[in-house]
């Protein structure tokens, strides 16, 4: 029997650096770029047990890891190890995947008291979660909807579309689905979606190194919504797995039956819209720049400068409540004309403008002055209500608002492929290009995905 499951990227479109913080929100939407998690049991020789999962990337050279699992003493969950010689050589350790795989199995664990069967797993990444050279001629084989991209996973360049934390939760939720009963956990419901929610944010966070604000995550179960994160002391207690009476921990902080509840994530759905006859579009910024890790200094000079920062956040956040309340107006609207999107445009351009300002008082690039040209000159094309850079910012990439018509993709897509962005890498100027991804937001969050779809690839 074969499970599969899929999670959306995401966007956070406004509240970067804002959404780190509990007092403040984001607005984050969930992409049609979709991570695929397509699960099956292992069939071994009568006679024959194997305590093994074989992990599969096919759309990189190489990529395939093997995993032994055992149980570990005093309830500590269950230990996945990465079977040296099995394991492509060429390929790093992938703790997304490990870390995934052993929250899930200790999860599983926790319910079932019969031994875990072997199971072969394969992860399958829309296009445009990677930047793509010329597709190699395998890519015909297959289908067009997954690109061969022809490179080792570690040599592939990442478009910034939240793909660990789409993988981490698409891979828990179809590991949970495989071996659990059906009534356990089922992702079209309330009970079901929290549960997944809790453990990808425990084990994400793990696999990461830091509790992070968690909004990809939100983004990958849910879809897109504004987001409050979690109080970073819900996973204080969890420690560490192995660790006597983790698996315990583990099921308490994820099924959350106590009253009051452990999680105090807020995920408002209803409250975000986009109106009909817009569209959102992200364009990969490929010149060669890497983006600097800016939040420690954001944070350092909030430290410093309480009070300005606190002003400037506080603005901040009440512009992107206005943004939201303004799709909201607009999607209730009858017919809205390019007429409609002054107050939008508007808001748009104050948010940046107070991300900019953040980004000269901190002194780091949020929005550099490349991204700055670009989102100008793309907003004087016809039918471009106005942009930003998304999340911490930086160079990778930007988001547009866009109309919703083939006429005005073709017309950006004509503009981009004429324009180049000025980077710099290694103290090196270069001048690269922007492309187009065939991304648009969608609302949906995890979904089971009918495994035909992945015809040629398993």
């Amino acid at each position: 029997m074969a499970t599969a499951v899929s999670a959306p990227g995401k966007v956070l479109l406004a509240g970067g650096y804002l959404v780190v913080d509990r007092d403040y929100t984001g607005i984050v939407f969930g992409l049609d770029a979709r991570i695929h998690v397509h699960i099956e049991t292992l069939h071994t020789s009568t006679g024959i047990t194997l305590s093994e999962i074989i992990v599969r990337s096919p759309q990189f050279r190489a990529a395939e890891w093997r995993y032994g699992y055992r149980r570990t003493e005093d309830n500590g969950g269950v230990e996945v190890i990465q079977l040296s010689g099995h394991s492509s050589p060429i390929q790093p350790r992938n703790r997304f995947v490990e870390t995934a795989l052993a929250y899930a199995l200790t999860y599983v664990s926790s319910y079932m008291t019969s031994n875990i069967k072997p199971a072969s797993i394969t992860i399958l990444a829309d296009s445009d979660y990677y930047s793509r050279p010329e597709a190699p001629a395998s890519a015909t084989a297959h289908s067009s909807r997954f690109a061969d991209f022809g490179v080792p996973l570690h040599e592939a360049h990442k478009t910034g579309l939240g793909s660990s934390a789409a993988l981490v939760t698409a891979l828990i939720a179809a590991v949970l689905l495989h071996y659990l009963p059906i009534d356990t956990v089922m992702i079209d419901t309330d009970v079901g979606r929290a549960r997944i929610h809790n453990l990808a944010q425990a084990a994400h966070c793990t696999a990461q190194g830091k509790v992070g604000s968690g909004f990809d995550v939100a983004a990958a179960v849910y879809g897109s919504c504004i987001y409050r994160r979690f109080s970073p002391e819900v996973l204080e207690d969890l420690g560490d797995l192995g660790s006597r009476d983790f698996a315990q921990r583990q099921l308490a902080l994820v099924d959350d039956k106590s009253f009051p509840k452990i999680w105090n994530t807020q995920i408002k759905k209803t409250d975000l819209k986009i109106p009909t006859g817009l569209r959102l579009v992200m364009c990969d910024v490929d010149c060669g720049s890497e983006t600097p890790s800016m939040v420690k200094q954001v944070f350092s000079w909030r430290k410093e400068n309480p009070e300005e920062a606190a002003l400037l956040w506080t603005t901040l956040q009440k512009g992107n409540e206005d943004l939201a309340a303004e799709l909201r107006s607009l999607a209730m609207a009858t017919g809205p004309s390019p007429s409609s999107y002054e107050n939008l445009r508007d808001t748009i351009l104050t948010i940046r403008s107070l991300i900019r300002e953040m980004s000269e008082k901190a002194g780091v690039p949020i929005e550099p002055k490349e991204q700055t040209d670009l989102i100008d000159a793309c907003s004087q094309v016809r039918g471009i209500v106005g942009g930003v850079v998304p999340g911490a910012g930086g160079f990778d990439a930007i988001v547009l608002l866009i109309d919703d018509s083939q006429e005005t993709v073709d017309e950006l897509r004509r503009f981009l492929d004429k324009y180049e962005v000025a980077g710099e890498s290694d103290g090196i100027r270069k001048r690269g290009k922007v492309r187009l991804l065939d991304v648009k937001q969608d609302m949906a969050g995890i979904r089971a995905e009918d495994v035909s779809i992945y015809q040629g690839w398993i």
